[in-house]
């Protein structure tokens, strides 16, 4: 542990400690002030910036207080603790004195005086700022970002006290001037990523930065691809997490949804609550997961292939049974099929456009009537039904809302090539999904891993991957940090 760095009476060597602790933290406000009667009296204010309130609070009554009094009148109410602030603590090392800034309080050093002063105020934002509508977990925090970027900033360093972590402030937009913040732990993240994503972000100009998606869309190397090559999230936890993987989070103003890089397949699966559970149900969670990716992309494609291809390969009851359902339906398999999902993604559209309880409502209901009518009809089978139904459910077992979307996408291409030429057709789709995957980099990290690449980090990755290991086995950091900092976890 470091040596802790005593207060001292002169202010200069204070500011400049604080300056040092807490560079490139741009979220956090100092303030150099003369106070007293004839304002003889140099002070320095940090504080983090949604975390104080400067308008109405007892930080403002007490600088009220300070000019009211000569030189000796303030260094005695220092000296006696009489500042008429119950909550006031006093702090003799600079460690000490960051350690009190992160806890959301405002932190006062004056001239002279060998003590900080922590300040007591209403602190970060808490479980009122938001609740996420998406990302929903079983155990863990409700708290969702907002669409204010300092106060989201907050939110993170709420979970992770620690002056190493920074925050680097970035402008977007001509017009717009929208504040984007980089959120990065210093001694863990690698700097060529800092670096790149400053460079991408140099790399273009646009009018206006309204979401971070806009960022997302023109800093992504392989912009064709229907995979995002960032991870999104719209929990504070889950951010936090990131950070302490050694990964950045970008956040924008106006957008409760942060972006993190780098990132690959098997962190887009991954919840927060994986870690906060038992590692049995978290491992059994995560291979269903990993299940329904697979039949969301190819369970109707799969389906084509057999009943049109491959009738061979199931038991002669089932085959009959298909035969039954199908009896009078006018329209290829293919055709239903199509017709079946493009109604399920038009209520599903519906269902996000239309507000609050409806749009819940028309997805339900609209489901079973369309569904059961289209049957009663003749015009779809009843199997179809159950498979693009089933298809959908795998869909939303996907946690992450951008990654579900690229297989909902390929669903449609293996529909196509199923249907065209079975399962010949199949294993052609998947091939190519593979090599395109395989050949996707999220800033210079392999997405397949770790299927692939696993050596990169002594095959540690592998430890929380389909099958999660108990938490006590976890003890290094994932890839993304830096090779000499990749230790999280020991016992004593």
């Amino acid at each position: 542990m470091a040596d802790k760095t005593p207060i001292s009476r002169q202010l200069s060597d204070n500011i400049a400690h604080m300056e040092e602790l807490f560079c490139v933290c741009d979220d956090i406000k100092k303030k150099q002030m003369n106070l007293g009667r004839d304002r003889d009296v140099a002070c320095y204010l940090t504080f983090i910036e949604v975390a104080v309130d400067m308008g109405n609070s007892a930080l403002l009554e007490l600088l009220k207080y300070f000019r009211g009094l000569s030189r000796k009148e303030i260094y005695e109410a220092l000296e006696q603790n009489a500042l008429g602030v119950s909550d006031a603590t006093y702090f003799e090392t600079i460690q000490e004195a960051g350690d009190g800034l992160l806890t959301g309080e405002a932190i006062l050093f004056v001239d002279g005086f060998d003590k900080a002063v922590k300040i007591p105020d209403d602190g970060y934002p808490n479980m009122g700022v938001s609740e996420t509508d998406s990302e929903k977990v079983v155990r863990g925090s409700n708290e969702g970002f907002t669409a204010s970027v300092k106060q989201n900033a907050a939110l993170i360093r709420r979970r992770i006290r620690s002056p190493k972590v920074k925050v680097k402030q970035l402008k977007e937009g001509v017009r717009s001037n929208t504040n984007i913040y980089l959120v990065y732990m210093e001694d863990l993240v690698y700097p060529g990523v800092l670096e790149e994503i400053e460079r991408r972000m140099d790399g273009f100009e646009i009018d206006g930065v309204p979401d971070s998606g806009i960022i997302e869309q023109l800093t992504e190397e392989k912009w064709y691809s229907p995979f995002p090559q960032f991870q999104t999230t719209q929990r504070p936890d889950r951010a936090a997490m990131s950070v302490l993987e050694g990964r950045v989070v970008l956040i924008s103003d106006n957008s409760p949804v942060a972006l993190m890089l780098p990132t690959d397949y098997n962190s887009f699966i991954r919840t927060s609550d994986d870690y906060y559970s038992r590692w049995e149900i978290a491992s059994f969670a995560r291979l269903l997961r990993y299940v329904a990716s697979f039949f969301a992309m190819t369970l109707p494609g799969l389906y084509l292939a057999v009943t049109n291809f491959h009738t061979q390969i199931l038991p002669t009851t089932l085959l009959l049974s298909f035969a039954d359902a199908r009896a009078g339906v006018p329209f290829p398999a293919v055709i239903e099929v199509l017709i079946m999902e493009l109604s399920f993604e038009l209520l599903r559209e519906a269902g996000v456009r239309l507000p609050g309880v409806m749009g819940n409502t028309i997805g339900i209901v609209g489901g079973l009537i369309i569904g059961q009518a289209a049957v009663e009809a003749n015009l779809v089978s009843p199997i179809v039904v159950i498979v693009i139904a089933f298809t959908a459910l795998c869909s939303f077992a996907i946690p992450n809302e951008e990654f579900a979307t690229a297989f909902r996408l390929l669903k449609f291409f293996f529909i196509g090539v199923c249907a065209w030429l079975g399962f010949f057709g199949m294993l052609s789709g998947l091939l190519a999904v593979l090599i395109h995957l395989a050949n996707l980099k999220s800033f210079g990290i392999p997405y397949l891993m770790p299927f692939v690449g696993a050596d990169i980090n002594d095959y540690e990755d592998e430890r929380d991957f389909i099958w999660r290991q108990p938490l006590r086995k976890l003890r290094r950091r994932p890839v993304y940090t830096r090779r000499h900092r990749r230790t999280k976890l020991t016992f004593k």
